[in-house]
């Protein structure tokens, strides 16, 4: 992947991880162009996306501050984690889950 390639992606990579309405309009606006910069980031988000409210569910449930908060602070670094590797530029999986991730929405931007 070249320079080019980056910069024309970053916008959208960016996009792709400000909630799941971010990521359909970042995997909608990729559709033309098919940027793989912004498709890694698609894929990440959606992922993020998909286990947070997954998670939510069951933190909720719980009535708790402490499993509350950690859930949040959890996401937030994730999140910000994804972020930076989209404003820097770089393919920075998510930890732990990031190869999963692309594994299992390889489909996307094929």
């Amino acid at each position: 992947m070249n320079n080019t390639t980056i910069e024309e992606g970053k916008t959208m990579a960016l996009v792709a991880y400000l909630t799941l309405f971010g990521t359909l309009i970042a995997f909608f606006m990729n559709q033309d162009k098919r940027n793989p910069f912004t498709t890694f980031h698609v894929r990440q988000g959606l992922g993020l996306g998909l286990l947070y409210i997954m998670i939510a569910f069951v933190v909720s449930s719980l009535d708790s501050l402490m499993a509350s908060m950690s859930f949040w602070i959890f996401f937030s670094v994730l999140y910000l984690y994804g972020i930076y590797g989209a404003i820097t530029g770089k393919l920075n999986k998510i930890p732990i889950l990031g190869d999963f991730f692309q594994n299992l929405f390889k489909s996307i931007g094929q």
